[in-house]
């Protein structure tokens, strides 16, 4: 993964900035451009848990908040010091099957395991704009 070292590095730093008081569970994200820009995300939670916002969502939409799109996006990194690999919730695939490529590598790691993926694996039959045409 040497590969992906940065962005993995870069999200475990994002991750102890996370505000997890309720889970305990912090989650840091880094989305990195094809012109070498990074942005980061912690997830961020709420006692009403619905208006909890995950780490890559915070980390994607900086990213979008600063003008790039699907196309500049590199890779996204996903991580957490859990016992699992910290993949995205549902409402996050939903979110990332719109704003990355089918394809963009979203990296995974908790330090001892360490995947690459992308959206089409872990949204097959995902529902998006094409669907409303």
């Amino acid at each position: 993964m040497k590969e992906y070292q940065e962005i993995i590095d870069r999200a475990f730093i994002a991750s102890e900035n996370a505000y997890v008081p309720y889970s305990n569970y912090q989650v840091g994200a880094c989305v990195v451009t094809k012109d070498n820009k990074y942005f980061i995300g912690a997830n961020v939670e709420n006692a009403s848990y619905g208006l909890t916002n995950c780490a890559e969502r915070n980390a994607i939409f900086q990213a979008y908040s600063n003008g790039y799109r699907q196309d500049d996006i590199e890779a996204i990194a996903i991580v957490s010091k859990g016992k699992t690999l910290a993949t995205p919730c549902g409402a996050c695939r939903q979110v990332l099957v719109e704003l990355l490529n089918q394809h963009t590598p979203i990296v995974l790691s908790n330090k001892a395991i360490e995947k690459v993926t992308n959206i089409e694996e872990l949204l097959p039959m995902s529902f998006t704009k094409e669907d409303l045409e």
